[in-house]
This record gives structure tokens, sequence and C-alpha cells, in this order.
């Protein structure tokens, strides 16, 4: 009898749905989906937001729009791990309400980005203004870093200022802001104690939160061995990992060609490697060498800002140049979707699954010959190249190419 009961309530639930209005619903697309490893063609219905179904032959009699993605694409919207968007008009300011940092919404939808993670450009004493300006007025989804300097990116001159390194106040902003910071930034440092990293790790641990590490093109006598294998804790991540910038320790040793044996040991450990591409912060003399030994970026995101007229590049051309440099397409696309959700630790983003947010991003792959540069000059060539042709984020389309 209760056998015969539980039937009949799965029996009605399953009509519900099946009779429930789809919103929209995506047709004949390839879906990838590196979460739940779906990775075929597949139909996905979309209502109040949320991914109602996924399945092969979904009736579009009840949808109000249908979207034909036959020779596309459908992923988890795209997730950039490192962006800075505090932007202002002061130029005294640099990253932190300055005009350093960019808009959001004016590099995100196109390039299928639902979701961007500024690193760091806000410390605790600007963060609330942050998150009124830009954070509460932006389409895009905004989180963020949290720098260890209470006036966050507002120059070098004060990302020195060890007295201005508190990990308790930061942690007590992080935590009272905990629908929105991801993590702890340390950035440019370039002196020679280990009180920033320390006092952001102190913050990590009270708010349970990641840091992000960003040595940048200073010179400075810290070791990356002992950051990675003494000061870091598993999950805490280490942006711009193939930059060659003067003054700095590098991860591939630039005589022997080969890759440090502790960069090894520290993945390991659960260090997270991400891309932070930006204008300088990427050398084919550091990539090609790791790659080549089969080691790849957890994550690839941008570090986008606005020098982005020069080699700065948005995700999708990060990507195709990650395709050339030999990762495959299931590879890439985990790096800006799952990879960087469980990374700062929103696990309902980055995905499609029933019943998870909708947002999503629908790419083309073009053929056609294209030429990789970085900041050196080092050139790769490429014969692919993605390109968005739709962004739907919380269920609402937002972009779309045609």
């Amino acid at each position: 009898m209760q056998k015969s009961v539980i039937l009949l309530l799965l029996f009605f639930q399953l009509q519900f749905v099946s009779a429930q209005r789809i919103e929209i619903l995506i047709k004949g697309g390839h879906v990838i989906d590196p979460k739940s490893k779906i990775d075929g063609i597949l139909d996905v219905a979309i209502s109040n937001g949320k991914i109602l179904r996924i399945a092969n032959g979904i009736d579009a009699k009840n949808a109000n729009q249908v979207i034909d993605a036959k020779g596309m694409y459908v992923v988890p919207g795209l997730i950039d791990i490192h962006t800075h968007v505090f932007y202002g008009p002061d130029p005294e300011r640099h990253f932190c309400n300055g005009p350093e940092s960019v808009l959001p919404d004016a590099f995100t939808f196109h390039s299928g980005v639902t979701t961007a993670v500024d690193a760091g450009s806000s410390g605790w004493k600007d963060f609330p203004v942050f998150k009124k300006k830009i954070i509460d007025s932006s389409k895009t989804r905004i989180l963020a870093f949290l720098n260890i300097v209470g006036a966050g990116m507002r120059g070098h001159a004060y990302e020195q200022d060890t007295n201005d390194m508190e990990g308790e106040k930061t942690a007590l902003v992080a935590k009272q802001f905990s629908k929105y910071i991801v993590g702890i930034k340390v950035a440019h440092y370039k002196g020679s104690v280990w009180k920033p990293v320390d006092e952001a790790k102190k913050a990590g641990n009270i708010a349970n939160i990641p840091l992000m590490i960003d040595f940048g093109d200073n010179p400075t006598p810290l070791s990356l061995k002992e950051l990675f294998l003494k000061h870091m804790r598993p999950g805490d991540i280490f942006t711009h990992c193939f930059a060659e910038l003067k003054g700095r320790e590098y991860i591939v040793d630039t005589v022997t060609n080969k890759l440090k044996p502790f960069v090894w040991e520290a993945r390991q450990r659960g260090i997270i490697f991400d891309l932070g591409y930006g204008v300088i912060s990427f050398s084919f003399s550091q990539a090609l060498p790791a790659i080549k030994s089969g080691f790849y970026p957890n994550s690839i995101s941008t570090d986008m800002h606005a020098d982005r007229n020069n080699k700065m590049k948005d995700i999708l051309d990060i990507m195709s140049e990650f395709l050339a440099l030999g990762m495959n397409i299931h590879e890439v696309i985990g790096t800006v979707t799952w990879n960087p959700a469980r990374e700062i630790k929103h696990e309902e983003l980055g995905n499609i699954t029933e019943g998870a947010i909708a947002d999503i991003a629908i790419l083309k792959i073009r053929n056609y010959s294209i030429g990789f540069y970085d900041h050196d000059g080092h050139k790769i060539n490429g014969t692919k190249r993605f390109v968005c042709v739709m962004t739907i984020k919380s269920g609402q389309t937002v972009y779309h190419l045609n």
C-alpha cells in the first residue's frame, strides 16, 4: 500500500513538471556541465530563474521562448574569478574607487560571464562604498576578495603599509558581508616580512574563506616555496601563475626550463593556481614549459582592468588561447565554471543541473587562423575561437549576438 502511494505521488509530480510552463527552452545544443559530467546533445528548460529540466526531446508546446542551439555549446554561465571592477573617477585612488578599474557590465555578458569576482580592489575601509556603488547597481553578479590592506588598491605606497594590514578588522567586514566577500587578497607587496600573508591568513581563518595571493611585478625576497608550503593553506589561490616579471620568482626555472618540484608539491597540498592573465601577467616562457609537463591552471581568469586596449583579452580569447595550447574543450569549460565556483565556495554557481540557478552561456567555436601574443611578443598560432551567442543570468536573457 505504501509503495503504491509513493508511486502515485511520483506520477503526479512528473505530470506537474511536464505541464509546468517553460519560460526558455534551449533545444538541441551540446550541453557540457563539468559538475554532473553531462556531455551531449540535450534540451534545457528554464523556469522561475532555475533549471527546470535537462533531457532529450522536451516538448516545446509549453515554452514561451524556444532557442535553437544546434551546433552550439550550452555551458554554465562563466565565472571570471580575477577582475577589478571598483570603478571611480578619482585618479589618485587607482583600482579602489578609481579609473584603473572598469564597470563590470561593460565586459561581462557579451563574453558569457555572469559572475565577476573583484580581486581585492577594496579593503575593509571602503567595501561598503564598493557594495553600494558597484555591486548593488550592476546587472552582473559581483563577488569580491577583500584586500588585506584596509585602504585597498589605492597605489603602491598604500599597499606597502603593513600597519594597515589587520586580519581581525578585515575578517569582521568579511563576515558582515559574507554574501559578497569570498576571500582575502594579498597583492603587490614588495617587502621582506610575511605579515601581509599571515594577517590575510588570520582573516581567512576567522571568516572561513580562502586567500588569493598576488606577488605582482614587485621585487621581493619572499620565497614561493615558503609561501606555498608554509604559509598558504589547502584551497588558497596563487594568481598570475604564469607571469614572468622582473624581480619576482617564477614557477618555471628559467635555466632548466622545468617546473620547480615544490610547485607540484604545492598542487598536491591543494594550492590552487589561477591564471590572472592581465596585460603583463602571462608569459609563454612560463606557460609553455609548464603545460608541456602537464601543469594547467585550475582556473582561467582575465585580471580585467582599464588598461585593456593593449594586450588585455576577454575571457573567451584566453579560453581560445588555451585550446591552442592543448587543453580540450571540457577542460577549458571547467576552468571558467565549476572549478572557480568551488574555489570561492559558491557551488550554487558554475553548473547546469536541475534546480540550479539558470546561468547559461551559449557558445560557438569558429574555425579560422588566429595568432596569440604575450606582452614579450612571443606568438603561437591557433585555429579555433570561442564566440558568445547568448548569455542567460538567473533565467533572464542578458545578451544575444543575433
